[in-house]
């Protein structure tokens, strides 16, 4: 298990001082690049084969969110390889080593120049060797879509948007749906299946599922309705007064 410490930011947190479902996102894909780079099988070694790792889908289930200055460790590993698939576990820890949060990814190998799905070399399979799965619930990789959804206002994708693929990284659909959400939507879990990449100048056209209820699910479409992202949020509507803001300003 490839594992980080860090400590919660300012700049990771939102109103209430706590980690922002978005930041933990980050940590979580943060830390599976800094796996690839540390044995490796990182951005140079992918570009020398002409290969690049897609992201499919995420599962994160959030036990709670750590505070303002809170130290973490941040753990991942691969569980499976399948042919052109890619499994991986994710998870996040206190200073007790109780866990805050853990996830389920599912990544795929692609060839760059046929944009046709590769398998692993053997290189990359022994520098990642596997590790078991961590224990969680682990769901369908399909997000039903039920019900009838609201359009709503369109996101142009902007360079902040990009990675350094100069795709709309992964985190920034998750950015963009869960703007949507109401103020006290509290996520317990987050569940992404990416279907095309978005790219500078493109337009997101949300539809909104499930609003107003504990389940929401947001596509985010092309102007011809074909999806980009699928992110669906399950969560509590909580007392918007009981949340207790970060009191104080930082010079």
């Amino acid at each position: 298990m490839y594992s980080f410490n860090s400590r919660v930011r300012y700049s990771e947190v939102n109103k209430d001082g706590r980690l922002k479902l978005v930041s933990l996102l980050d940590y979580f894909q943060d830390c599976s690049t800094f796996h690839s780079e540390d044995v490796g099988m990182g951005t140079e070694y992918l570009a020398g084969q002409g290969l690049a790792w897609v992201l499919n889908f995420w599962q994160i289930d959030v036990m709670r969110y750590p505070q303002l200055c809170e130290r973490i460790t941040i753990e991942t590993n691969p569980y499976e390889f399948k042919g052109c698939l890619g499994f991986r576990n994710f998870d996040m820890l206190d200073e007790q080593g109780n866990r805050i949060a853990v996830a389920n990814t599912l990544w795929t190998l692609l060839n760059l120049q046929s944009m046709r799905p590769a398998k692993p070399t053997e290189e990359m399979l022994q520098a990642y060797g596997l590790s078991p799965k961590l224990p969680m619930e682990y769901l369908s990789r399909k997000i039903k879509i039920e019900g009838e959804g609201e359009k709503l206002e369109a996101v142009l994708v902007r360079k902040h948007h990009l990675d350094t693929n100069y795709h709309m990284n992964n985190g920034q659909y998750v950015a963009v749906a869960a703007d949507l959400l109401p103020e006290n939507f509290e996520v317990n879990r987050l569940m992404v299946s990416y279907h095309k990449s978005a790219v500078l100048g493109d337009t997101l056209y949300p539809v909104i599922y499930g609003k107003g209820t504990e389940e929401v699910t947001v596509v985010l479409e092309t102007e011809e309705q074909s999806p980009y992202a699928v992110v669906k949020f399950n969560g509590t509507l909580c007392e918007q007064e009981k949340r207790v803001p970060v009191v104080g300003k930082i010079l």
